[in-house]
């Protein structure tokens, strides 16, 4: 079983992001398709879009749930937005995932689960989307999308080597069938475990993240702090994540980028503003510039 690697500057240097030149167009920075929301929680979408836009996604997609769409066009007009039919209780109508599975021919990279409600439509729509999906596109399945996945295990398998996982302790404890408090008590060990039993990439959130690959390699990621313990700071990740992936990073680089920027854009604004207090949607802001920076060696 490998060592694990902390992850600072200096590490994602030796494993740069792919550069973007002058007179690519958007498509070639990548495109990006968020599925999420619900009439409860409409924004989870919007954080996860937006921190993929400024993580250098070209192009960006949402699909929600058709009552909440025109106000979240409005909110962001870099997105193209689609209205999904919805269950009874708002979530997004499993039925959606054939339409859905084709879209996805057309993007690089996915996130799914953000804001979704309405468990048993939300299992039953990430089993079909994953068994269904057209193309290549790398995915990042986060929140609600975690519940099923035990049972979609034939369905990832068409998507091996191109899966990232970002539960936190509750949603391992979910994944893996355990209680909450062993998870806690060994997340390292959660992590190690579902990344073999789903063939992820598996992010185990935490005051200190563990990056683990579906071959066992191991990482750890102290950076941030508890400020980053708020309302909607997940999404945020989701959309980095994939972004990045949808830029050309391998799903590992893209992940130990992630995790590294999500973690230093909060110490910045623990710094300007206190280390409790600020908001997920300021966290996005923060990226290019924190992108730059460990590029350069600053």
């Amino acid at each position: 079983m490998s060592a694990v690697e902390p992850v600072d500057a200096a590490l994602l240097r030796a494993m740069p992001l792919p550069e973007h030149r002058e007179g690519e167009d958007k498509n070639r920075r990548g495109r990006v398709l968020v599925i999420g929301g619900s009439t409860e929680v409409p924004g989870a979408a919007y954080l996860s879009g937006m921190a993929a836009l400024r993580a250098g996604a070209g192009k960006l997609q949402i699909a929600t749930v058709r009552s909440m769409a025109p106000q979240l066009a409005l909110a962001m007009p870099e997105a193209r937005v689609t209205g999904l039919g919805e269950t009874p209780a708002g979530g997004i109508d499993p039925a959606e995932a054939s339409r859905l599975a084709g879209r996805i021919g057309g993007v690089d990279a996915v996130v799914l689960g953000p804001g979704m409600l309405d468990a048993a439509a939300v299992a039953a729509l990430t089993r079909d989307l994953l068994a269904d999906a057209e193309g290549s596109a790398g995915f990042v399945l986060d929140a609600e999308a975690l519940a099923g996945l035990r049972d979609c295990r034939p369905a990832l398998r068409r998507h091996a080597g191109r899966l990232v996982l970002t539960p936190h302790a509750g949603e391992m404890a979910g994944l893996l069938d355990l209680p909450k408090a062993a998870v806690e008590a060994d997340p390292l060990g959660a992590a190690r475990q579902a990344a073999a039993l789903l063939g992820a990439v598996v992010v185990m959130k935490g005051g200190c993240s563990h990056i683990v690959s579906p071959q066992g390699q191991a990482w750890s990621c102290d950076q941030g702090n508890v400020g980053l313990a708020t309302s909607g700071s997940g999404d945020t990740l989701a959309g980095i994540i994939a972004a990045l992936m949808a830029r050309g990073a391998a799903p590992v680089v893209a992940t130990l980028w992630g995790v590294f920027l999500h973690g230093e854009a909060g110490n910045r604004l623990a710094q300007a503003q206190g280390p409790i207090g600020f908001l997920a949607r300021e966290i996005p802001a923060e990226l290019p510039r924190i992108m730059r920076e460990v590029a350069q060696g600053g």
